[in-house]
């Protein structure tokens, strides 16, 4: 059976359901396919579920720190995994059901389950439906890369955790390796710690993080460090082997011991999109290397008619860009408004406690790009706020062009963060001096009332 559309969107994560209201509100009839988990990644096993997660995580670190507040508790703390894992279960949930109810409920859109296939560049299958239009959104999402067997030995015989599986754990397991020491592994790494289970990092790069700055990395490996997390650099050849019930991660480090036994092992190295089944070659579309949808800056594909959006397209593998994605093709497409991907400035955060929050160039661009400039840092143990909640880890630091006093980009690790660095993200868009945030006057006590003290404390890069 052949039905005709406007419009046919393939998943339902951060980009897709309001694409497709904006499209019925503007007339279109609008067919939305889902195979699996109405939100996508973010809501499903991203943000929401490892943010909750991380805030059981928090409650706990809190609760064994009492002391320091001069809070008396009687005995240790102790985790109910079941009853955290149901908290997170129950605010997934709503979210996911929101979006499904949402869509089902919406006046000119007909909503498809199953997974979907090009048979033409104006078609698709889902089951034994096709679905025809002359505009097609592809918004399927990315799942965790898992490294076959050659490159990885035991991925293909020991049992291991992902990103995505780790969230049906209901209970604590002893020894958590994790595998990968970056954004994703290294907010599991801590969380776990402070469930309470003995974690230990192996990471084949010389630091963690390293796409951060180098004082990024060393400030990060410190604060896990301090909570009696393992960490293991330079750790080449990695290799999974079974050990009894016991789980053995084989590694060739500079220095330690040639093996890491736990319990259990999470692989948090990456992740791929979800294209390899969509039979795009059907559609002519074109994909790179690691099959991630070829788009140009208006996330426009090679084929007329179709567009890829969110974590699908390699043009940023977050939330925030997908829903910025949505925004840039629906401009372009109702509102003749020619929005572009170059536009953004490149944001991101890392969520372990205290947050990492990374706007526009680091520093190491910048000395990279020969532009002279300015830095300013600022350790977070000048910030009253932070000393007034005891958390005094990390710094600030920001750069700005030496010449036109422009922003070039920022760095805060420290307590809150990921919510001040958002006031000189607003400066950099719109397009003002480091001298505006220079002379403002934020709110005291507040983390983001010494960052104007940053920028007043600005030297050349040495």
């Amino acid at each position: 059976m052949k039905q005709r559309f406007d419009a046919i969107i393939l998943g339902a994560g951060q980009a897709g359901p309001p694409l497709a209201g904006r499209l019925t509100q503007a007339g279109w009839k609008v067919a939305l396919v889902e195979r699996k988990l109405f939100g996508g990644t973010c809501v499903n096993v991203g943000c929401t579920p490892t943010k909750a997660l991380v805030a059981s995580a928090h409650a706990a670190h809190l609760a064994r720190r009492g002391g320091d507040f001069g809070v008396v508790s009687s005995g240790p703390v102790r985790m109910d995994m079941a009853a955290v894992k149901a908290r997170k279960d129950k605010i997934v949930a709503k979210s996911r059901n929101g979006v499904e109810g949402w869509l089902r409920k919406m006046e000119g859109c007909t909503v498809f389950t199953g997974t979907a296939s090009f048979t033409a560049a104006n078609e698709v299958r889902v089951g034994e439906e096709f679905l025809e239009a002359d505009h097609i959104f592809v918004n399927v999402g990315a799942r965790p890369f898992v490294p076959p067997a050659k490159e990885m030995p035991g991925t293909d015989s020991v049992p291991f955790l992902t990103s995505s599986t780790i969230l049906e754990l209901d209970e604590l397991p002893k020894h958590l390796v994790v595998v990968g020491g970056s954004y994703i592994g290294l907010e599991f790494a801590q969380m776990y710690r402070r469930f309470g289970a003995e974690v230990t990092v192996v990471e084949r790069k010389d630091r963690l993080v390293p796409h951060e700055d180098e004082d990024v990395s060393a400030a990060v490996l410190d604060v896990l460090e301090a909570e009696g997390i393992q960490v293991r650099l330079d750790a080449c050849c990695i290799a999974l082997s079974k050990r009894g019930d016991e789980v053995v991660v084989g590694v060739e480090c500079v220095a330690g011991h040639p093996e890491v036994v736990g319990s259990h092992v999470l692989l948090g190295i990456g992740r791929v999109p979800n294209t390899d089944d969509l039979g795009l070659a059907h559609a002519g579309v074109t994909t790179d290397e690691h099959g991630f949808i070829v788009v140009d800056d208006q996330l426009r594909t090679n084929v007329p008619g179709i567009w890829a959006m969110g974590d699908c397209n390699g043009r940023g593998a977050f939330t925030h860009t997908s829903y910025n994605d949505f925004e840039i093709v629906a401009a372009n497409l109702l509102d003749a408004d020619p929005r572009r991907v170059s536009d953004r400035i490149q944001v991101h955060a890392l969520y372990i406690d205290p947050p990492l929050a990374q706007i526009g160039m680091t520093e190491a661009e910048v000395r990279a790009s020969g532009k002279p400039a300015l830095m300013g840092t600022r350790p977070m143990t000048k910030v009253g706020r932070a000393v007034e909640k005891g958390e005094t880890k990390g710094f600030m630091k920001v750069l700005v062009d030496a010449e036109t006093k422009m922003i070039l980009g920022a760095s805060i690790l420290g307590t809150g963060g990921d919510e001040a660095i958002h006031c000189i993200l607003t400066a950099m868009y719109a397009r003002q001096p480091a001298s505006l945030i220079q002379r403002s006057v934020h709110i005291h006590p507040t983390v983001a009332e010494l960052i104007p003290t940053v920028f007043g404390d600005l030297k050349p890069m040495s």
